[in-house]
């Protein structure tokens, strides 16, 4: 007899039996784990160190990346993915990941959906059996558990169609456009949409190389003649495609992560390469219909433009671009662009430029996946950059679309508007307390000496360059230290043009297109370096699991300092000092 006995909601079918791997965090698949192993990578997660392959996973959802549904993937097709993954809410990014592989390519694992109580009741179990829509769940490894196949229905879409995407549907536009809308379908179900609606521009994260899968499935959308529909930008890839051979990437990587951009490239998307498309000239406008994907993106275009989009998995972007429709659903709609958590921020005085990374990743741990308003930075004034930064940094820990600043962002002139004049779930006052344990969950390396400084995740702007340049100017860093800094296209020529470059090279600065610090490695990270330091929230949580490297985080100020030195200094900014608060918390 099992222990547990539950019903949830069958988000793909299946049937699947194994030891259960629990925790009540999200996790990330991008960046947090090894598509190759199966290993949970993220540092910060309490299952660091843990195997997913053929256990059944059990997590509040996915977080983080929208690359989660490539990892998904590759993890299914080469045997490393989980036996069953089972969510306590819907997470549109991982399920879309068992989609594909069971659309395109004929392999699947279950995923089912349990609720709040239904996954609470699943701590501290040792076995899972999932079929369909019910759960097993046993204290003690039971001695056998009978195979129970799953009865699969046939599936048709009880969406409200124009004729267009019945043409697409039923093929009368080419297999590329008929399998896109039938994934599309089958997600706007899952996600309750009821009809879709027409967007004005994508951006696709699926280019990003996660292994050969990710490869694969461009290919074949190529092979059926797939071509996109609005106009496209490309997130940054895995390689600077101009320059990979230079820098010294092996061509192991170098060469099937250039073959993606250019599958994507032939499917008629510009050649952008960047993972922040809102510096683009073809950034939208408020109230803009767009799918984008790449967390960053999404929560910036949201929140700090005021376009419509939600977060957007790898491979459900290409489709909605190769058929110009979307489902109508979540934050395309004003009444779910709501936030419903209050954060009140502490009155701190001194703001530099590291706050609002750290501010972002604090909040977005207390989010999860709703969305909140922050109150208390009416007056701080923070430039488009330090939204940026914010953002990303939001987007690593939570799973939300979108956030409100109070008096800031343009869907939240006061607290009131953003909640829709509805009282809060629940509120959050931060105190300086708690912002200084997240700052040292991200500058956690015991080692003041630092090999690598890290800059531009998300991408630099042109302003960021220009504030680097000027403190570097007249200034050569040390020797033993690399410095490098990752952009777009774009703003590398802007920057170039402005002067900047030749500046930040005096200085020795090593400029990176294309890609970003996400999907870089050796030997841009250079093989020797023990230590890196960024000012970036995001790289900062993510690096110790994506490159094994120990981490420092900081100001720019801070960052270029330590790039003449070599030593970081340990101090603490003018806003968050020691003395206001023990340091044991």
């Amino acid at each position: 007899m099992s222990d547990v006995s539950l019903t949830g909601r069958c988000l793909v079918a299946g049937s699947a039996q194994g030891e259960l791997l629990h925790a009540d965090v999200g996790l990330s698949f991008w960046g947090g784990v090894d598509p190759f192993t199966g290993e949970v990578i993220d540092r910060h997660h309490p299952l660091s160190g843990s195997i997913i392959s053929g256990r059944v996973l059990a997590i509040p959802s996915g977080r983080g990346s929208c690359t989660g549904s490539s990892v998904m993937l590759e993890l299914i097709l080469n045997g490393h993915a989980p036996a069953a993954l089972v969510l306590e809410q819907i997470d549109d990014i991982l399920t879309l990941g068992v989609l594909i592989a069971e659309q395109m390519f004929e392999h699947s694992i279950p995923v089912i959906s349990v609720g709040v109580e239904g996954f609470a009741a699943l701590r501290g179990l040792s076995h899972v059996q999932v079929v369909g829509d019910q759960l097993q769940g046993f204290s003690e490894q039971p001695v056998a558990l009978p195979s129970r196949a799953e009865k699969r229905l046939p599936w048709t879409p009880d969406l409200i169609l124009s004729n267009n995407d019945r043409d697409m549907l039923e093929g009368r536009q080419g297999k590329a456009a008929q399998v896109a809308m039938g994934i599309i379908l089958r997600m706007a179900e899952l996600q309750g949409a009821k009809e879709l609606l027409d967007i004005t521009q994508a951006h696709i994260d699926g280019c990003i190389y996660t292994g050969p899968a990710s490869l694969r499935f461009a290919q074949q959308l190529v092979a059926w003649g797939a071509h996109v529909r609005v106009p496209t930008t490309l997130n940054s890839i895995s390689v600077d495609k101009r320059r990979w051979r230079e820098l010294g990437v092996a061509a192991s990587l170098g060469e099937p992560a250039s073959q993606l951009g250019d599958a994507y490239l032939n499917m008629g998307a510009q050649v952008s390469f960047t993972c922040a498309p809102y510096l683009l000239d073809s950034a939208p406008t408020v109230g803009e219909q767009i799918v984008w994907a790449e967390s960053n993106a999404v929560v910036y275009a949201n929140s700090v433009i005021g376009a419509r989009t939600l977060k957007y998995p790898d491979y459900l972007d290409i489709c909605i671009a190769l058929t110009g429709r979307a489902p109508l659903i979540g934050c395309h709609i004003e009444q779910q662009r709501r936030a419903c958590l209050r954060i009140e921020v502490p009155a701190l005085q001194d703001l530099d430029d590291s706050f609002y990374p750290l501010l972002g990743y604090h909040v977005g741990l207390l989010c999860g996946s709703q969305i909140p308003v922050i109150c208390g930075l009416e007056q701080a004034a923070p430039t488009l950059d330090d939204l940026k930064a914010f953002g990303a940094a939001f987007a690593t820990t939570s799973a939300a679309p979108m956030f409100h600043i109070a008096g800031v962002t343009p869907e939240a002139a006061s607290a009131e508007q953003a909640l829709g004049d509805k009282a809060p779930e629940r509120t959050f006052r931060i105190t300086a307390s708690e912002l200084l344990h997240s700052w040292r969950e991200l500058d956690s390396a015991p080692d003041p000496q630092v090999d690598l400084v890290s800059l531009g995740n998300p991408h630099f702007s042109l302003s960021e360059c220009a504030s680097l340049a000027a403190l570097c100017q007249g200034q050569r860093k040390h020797p033993e230290v690399a410095v490098a800094v990752t952009l777009g296209r774009a703003v590398l020529e802007q920057a170039r043009a402005a002067g900047y470059v030749a500046t930040l090279e005096d200085f020795g600065v090593q400029f990176v297109s294309d890609t970003c610090w996400c999907m870089l490695g050796e030997p841009v990270v250079p093989v020797s370096a023990r230590t890196l330091m960024t000012n970036s929230g995001k790289y900062a949580h993510y690096a110790p699991g994506l490159v094994g490297r120990q981490v420092h985080f900081a100001s720019l100020a801070e960052c270029v300092a330590t790039a003449c030195s070599g030593q970081a200094s340990g101090r603490l900014p003018a806003w968050l000092n020691a003395e206001r608060e023990p340091a044991h918390v």
